[in-house]
Formats: structure tokens, C-alpha cells, sequence
């Protein structure tokens, strides 16, 4: 069992007293956040009147194997965060080398967006799955936490699907991709309903 070992003279500084001595600027934050290379997914949701809503993430990120848990931070400004608050589920579409087009797309103020994307529903939620993406898991909200302007919605996944094919990638604000994986080194495709890699 994990011991705690810290003591009260390391205890850490009240999160307002180092809001205070910070010389963080949000250009300088996102300078530094925007040079980690990161993955580009659509998160899906339907609202209460089963019309399709989406946006583009890169905040997007693995929890657990066991429960099998991501996590997803959306603007609460967006129109998607609250059809999200309010199903309770989420597809998260990750999106192949040759589908920035999308990635732009989905990023836009459009109203629907979903007019000109080929999609289906997903079989457990609903949730739009967006065709031609490199992977895909439906999620239903475990927890919500507030994350200042964004919240960090918890998914429990109920389903995922892993196709062959190369990552978009999105790197000091512009889009990259990397290279295909050595055969001997590549996870297996098809459908689960876990995550198949140790350290997913």
C-alpha cells in the first residue's frame, strides 16, 4: 500500500498564491501547450432533439485499462459541451493523416457541421462516428470536473473500433503526420470494448 510521507513543511502552497507569483501569460501558455505534439480527434454527441454536434480536441487523453476511462476537456462556450451535459455520452473520432479538411472543418463556427461529413451512428450511443477515422470509442460520462474555461468530461468506454492507417498530428499550429508502424510493432484492428495497448 502507497504511504503519504509528506509533512506539513512540505505541504503545497494554496493554488492562489501561485495564480499570484505567476508571470504565466495565456500566449506564453499556449505557446508552450501548442509544442506538444499531440493527436487530432472530432468529439461527437446528439442533442435532445437527435441533431448531431461535434468540435475538434487535442485534449484528449487515456485514463484506465480497467475500467476503461479517457477524458476529453471541451469549452463550455461551445454548443457541443452542452449537448454532452445533457445526453450524458460522446463518440471520440480519431482522425486519420488525410482528414485535416476535417479537423478544420469541425474547428469552424458552422452551424452544421455535419451537412457535408459522411457519418453513422454509433451502434451503444448514438453518437455520430465519422467515417474514414483512424480509430473510434463511444463513451458515456462517468464524471464531470470544472478545468476553468473547459471541463474535463470522464468517459467510460463502452465500445471502440482501431483501423489501419497513420495519425493527423497537430504541432505549433500547424498539422503533421508520422510514419506508418513497423508491421511487428502494430496493435491489432477491429472491434472491443477495451484498450488494447499497456500504456493506452
Amino acid at each position: 500500500m502507497a504511504v503519504n510521507t509528506r509533512t506539513d513543511d512540505t505541504r503545497m502552497p494554496p493554488a492562489d498564491d501561485l495564480a499570484d507569483a505567476s508571470s504565466v501569460t495565456a500566449s506564453n501558455f499556449r505557446a508552450a501547450m501548442a509544442s506538444f505534439a499531440a493527436g487530432v480527434t472530432i468529439v461527437t454527441t446528439m442533442d435532445s432533439s437527435n441533431r448531431p454536434h461535434a468540435l475538434t480536441a487535442t485534449a484528449f487523453s487515456s485514463v484506465s485499462l480497467s475500467p476503461p476511462l479517457c477524458l476529453v476537456c471541451i469549452d463550455r462556450r461551445s454548443r457541443t459541451y452542452q449537448s454532452v451535459v445533457r445526453t450524458g455520452c460522446f463518440a471520440v473520432n480519431i482522425l486519420n493523416a488525410d482528414q485535416q479538411s476535417l479537423s478544420v472543418h469541425f474547428a469552424s463556427a458552422t452551424i452544421d457541421k455535419f451537412e457535408v461529413v459522411r457519418w453513422r451512428a454509433g451502434d451503444v450511443t448514438g453518437c455520430p462516428i465519422i467515417e474514414g477515422a483512424l480509430a473510434w470509442m463511444e463513451c458515456s460520462v462517468a464524471e464531470i470536473y470544472s478545468g476553468g474555461d473547459h471541463d474535463i468530461f470522464l468517459g467510460r468506454v463502452a465500445s471502440v473500433r482501431v483501423h489501419d492507417g497513420t495519425p493527423l498530428v497537430y504541432w505549433r499550429g500547424s498539422y503533421s503526420s508520422l510514419p506508418p508502424a513497423p508491421e511487428e510493432e502494430r496493435l491489432p484492428t477491429g472491434n472491443g470494448t477495451g484498450l488494447g495497448h499497456p500504456y493506452a
